[in-house]
Order: C-alpha cells, then sequence, then structure tokens
C-alpha cells in the first residue's frame, strides 16, 4: 500500500485536496490514476485509505473511503544526538532514525564533527534532510514526523538534556570504556526519554571526554571492534528498543 504525507488542511474526514507537489509526486512519478487507493498520512497519528477521483492538470480530489489508528511511539522516546558527520552519512542515518521509530534527531558541532561551525551548509541542507524524513515516513508508514531540532553546539545540547525531567543518557565511546552497554543500560530505571551521544567520524576528543564526564555520564563501550558512525547509530537504536520493549 502506497503512503503520502499531506497537510492537515487539505484533508477531512470524507475528501482530501490534492495539489501541488502532492499531486506531482501522486500523479507524474507514482503514475497513479483515477480509481487507485493509497493511504494519506496528516501527521495525527491516523492513516487514511483513500481512492482517487477524476484528474485535472494540477489538483485531484480523493474519497476516504476508511481510517485506521497507527500506533504511536511507546515510552521511553529516543532522542539521538548526533555529531555532524557526512552529509552523506548523515542522511542515511535519518532515513534509518525514521524506521527504526527515532523520537528526535539532535545534530550538533564539536571538535571532530564534519562541519564546526553553525549555519552555512548546516541550514542550507536543512530542508533536503527533512524532505529525506517525510519520505521515509511514508514508506515506513509512521503516525508522526520524526523530529530534527535545528544544529547546535555539544554545549547547547547537553544543557538541553539536562533541563529534561526523568531523561537518561548514554555516551558511547569507541575509545576505552568505564563500562559496557549491558552494564549501563542495567542501570537505567524507568526513563522517560533515552538521549544517545554519537560522535562523528572523528569521534570525540579528550576534552570532550571529560566534559561528559563531568556532566555524569561515563564512557560505554560497544565492543572493541571500532564501529562507523552509522553503524553504531542503528546498532544503540536497536539494543535500546529491544532492551526497554519497543519492539511490539
Amino acid at each position: 500500500m502506497r503512503r503520502y504525507w499531506i497537510q492537515p488542511q487539505y484533508l477531512t474526514d470524507t475528501e482530501a485536496q490534492i495539489e501541488g507537489d502532492l499531486f506531482h509526486h501522486i500523479v507524474d512519478v507514482c503514475r497513479l490514476q483515477e480509481g487507485d487507493k493509497f493511504e494519506l498520512l496528516p501527521g495525527n497519528g491516523k492513516a487514511f485509505l483513500v481512492r482517487l477521483g477524476p484528474l485535472s492538470k494540477k489538483r485531484a480530489k480523493a474519497t476516504v473511503l476508511e481510517t485506521r489508528d497507527i500506533q504511536p511511539l511507546r515510552r521511553p522516546y529516543i532522542h539521538l544526538c548526533l555529531s555532524v558527520p557526512r552529509f552523506q552519512k548523515l542522511e542515511t542515518i535519518l532515513e534509518k532514525a525514521v524506521e527504526l521509530g527515532v523520537h528526535e534527531v539532535i545534530p550538533f558541532v564539536s571538535d571532530f564533527s564534519f562541519v564546526r561551525t553553525l549555519g552555512g551548509p548546516l541550514t542550507e541542507k536543512r530542508g533536503r534532510w527533512l524532505k529525506i524524513i517525510q519520505s521515509a515516513t511514508e514508506q515506513s508508514g509512521r503516525g508522526e514526523v520524526m523530529q530534527l531540532a535545528e544544529a547546535a553546539t555539544l554545549k547547547e545540547v547537553f544543557e538541553r538534556f539536562n533541563q529534561q525531567t526523568n531523561a537518561a543518557g548514554l555516551f558511547p565511546y569507541e575509545g576505552e570504556g568505564d563500562v559496557g552497554i549491558k552494564e549501563a543500560l542495567g542501570a537505567i530505571s524507568s526513563p522517560s526519554d533515552l538521549w544517545i551521544f554519537v560522535g562523528s567520524e572523528g569521534g570525540f576528543s579528550h576534552k570532550e571526554v571529560e566534559f561528559f564526564r563531568s556532566g555524569g555520564l561515563k564512557p560505554v563501550t560497544l565492543g572493541p571492534q571500532v564501529l562507523r558512525v552509522e553503524t553504531a547509530c542503528l546498532a544503540l537504536v536497536s539494543v535500546l528498543k529491544y532492551h526497554f520493549d519497543l519492539m511490539k
């Protein structure tokens, strides 16, 4: 079943207005025709099964046939805080994070990140990254769009983490860790949110490791192998989903 994201103002309980980029994608790219059925996702936790009506040159209407509820993400929410890697890798991580049910991705600049200053390409690329998230949402059938925070500094992201109530943090480190991932997760009890701080291709500097230590997060090892940033992100999210029973 094909799924497409739609702005809520174009959808009622009985009818959908298909126009603009959505019309182009459905009709010109996907080649759907009058009578074809698909689902529309307005981001309110529901999916609308519709049948496409007669097509004009730039718009169409679709009749709502039925509505179903989409199971929302369960707590604890996963916040993936990521030191900006090369953009191609970042785009892969964003797509897979949507599919794996990450609540939010928070990019930040650090000593060894691919981009070390805010603004510039981090601002220019944001529109593209939001489109990748939307496309992955359609493909995976999520009921809500994964949040993409504005890029910030490591200090700013950590300050936001410290302001959360009942949130737990993990600092995976490719160097010598104080504890293993199993032991670290065993020490976490019923959090409402989980924050993971992952380094880019260059990892974290010694100064940043001490910054995490001073903030109460011990380095956590994921094993003897050094993982690529995209591998580390996917492995961590998968482990967290299994450990906190988020696979249902």
